[in-house]
Parts: C-alpha cells; structure tokens; sequence
C-alpha cells in the first residue's frame, strides 16, 4: 500500500484547561487536494501546526509520508503557508526575500543562496504571477498578492506536502483563480495539499477529499458527502451552504 502523505494517529492537544484536538485521526494519500472546514476555533489552525511540530500534542502521532514533523521539516517534506494575522508584515523584507526564505533548508549553515536556490525563487514567483513585484516590500501587496507570495514560498522550497491556512481569505478574484489553478497543476504533479477554508461553494471544484473538523473529524469523505447537511448540522448547527455567509 502507498504510505499516506499525511497521516495521524489520536492526536489530543490541550492548551491549560482548553481540549483543542481530540483524537483526531486522519489519513491523506500522495497527490490529493484536501478541504479543510470548520467554524473559527474548530481546530484547524492547531491541526497545521501540530502537523509542523509546532506544537506538540498530549497523546497520538503525526507522520510525513512516514517520517515524524521534526524530521520531515528537516528533509523539506512539508510547507506552511499561516494565516495573514500571524505575520508581521511590517518587516523589512522583499517579496523575493520572502520566497528565498523557504529555501533555507538547503543552503546549510551559512544561509547563503546559490544559482539553484535564485533560480527555484525566480521560478516560483513566476507561477503566481509576482515577477514585477519581487523587489517590492512584502507589506505594500494587497491582500491577494501576499497570499501569493507565500503560496511561491511554499513552492520554491518544493515539499511533498503544503498546508494552507486559509489562503482564500480577503483575496481578489484574480489571485483566487491563480492560487486554485496553480494547487491542481501541484496536485496533479504529486504534491499533497490540506488547505482551510470557508468557502464551502468553491470546495467540490478545488478538493478531491474534505475533512469536516470540530476539535475531531466529524467527516473525511468527498466534498460531495462531507457537505451534506446532516454533517454541516453537526459542526455549523445549520445549513451553511443555504445561507449568504459572507465569508469572503
């Protein structure tokens, strides 16, 4: 059988008194786009970071097409992309700065970019449409466009797994459609992506599978089955996708 590209096993994190995961248990095959869906504070920004040994859970097991969150960060297997608020945008780095960063794995010690590394950048900024922009400080982008520049993060360090923290949020249709087309094409390429995400209209059209998370899986199924409303019921208490949620 194929080893997952994602794989956990009971994983229970408690912040003090606060249970944020319990037993969840999951399982993502290689070249998959997975939904991940959920209200706010459902547990689905803990999920990514204890997926990157962020944080580390009380009971259960993460693994990265078989290797730990330590060792798979370590061998570059795994990419992040965070939630806008979670970044100081303020800092002073370039958007080209930006992407280079995620190739830091391989440059050793000293951090110092060789020809592979500029070209790995130079490419990935071509793929979402941010070439003119390289030199620009990352925080005078529009919403959209910094989306983009940390899904070319992601790309130019190469993992075999991504994780998305709600790269649709507060984008213009422009970069929605570059930052969906551009997860198929790494999709049908082999990579593994878990993206979040309220978009529960866009969901069938961009995941092959959606996991329904309420500090558990309620349901991993396809988007088709996970948005019926008997599930919706159990996570949302209504039927979202009846409702004008405003989400975007």
């Amino acid at each position: 059988m194929t080893t997952p590209a994602l794989e956990t096993d009971s994983v229970t994190v408690r912040y003090g008194t606060v249970t944020a995961l319990k037993d969840v248990t999951l399982a993502v095959q290689p070249g998959r786009v997975c939904g991940l869906i959920g209200l706010n504070g459902s547990g689905k920004s803990t999920l990514f970071k204890t997926i990157m040994g962020l944080v580390r859970p009380e009971t259960g097991t993460v693994r990265i097409h078989g290797c730990g969150p330590a060792q798979a960060r370590k061998a570059g297997l795994v990419g992040y992309m965070p939630q806008s608020e979670d970044i100081d945008w303020s800092f002073p780095l370039s958007v080209r700065d930006v992407v280079l960063t995620g190739r830091y794995g391989f440059m050793g010690p000293s951090r110092r970019a060789r020809p592979a590394d500029h070209s790995a950048v130079d490419e990935a900024l071509q793929r979402v449409d941010l070439t003119e922009y390289r030199h620009r400080q990352i925080g005078q982008l529009s919403g959209g466009q910094r989306k983009r520049a940390f899904l070319a993060r992601c790309i130019a360090q190469g993992g075999a797994l991504l994780l998305l923290d709600e790269p649709f949020a507060g984008v213009d249709k422009r970069s929605e459609a570059t930052i969906s087309a551009l997860l198929r094409e790494l999709a049908q390429n082999g990579t593994t992506i878990v993206v979040s995400t309220h978009d529960l209209h866009a969901l069938p059209g961009l995941a092959d599978e959606a996991i329904l998370l309420m500090r558990t899986v309620l349901a991993h199924d396809l988007p088709s089955v996970v948005l019926q409303p008997e599930h919706l019921a159990r996570a949302f208490g209504l039927d979202v996708l009846d409702e004008d949620r405003g989400d975007r």
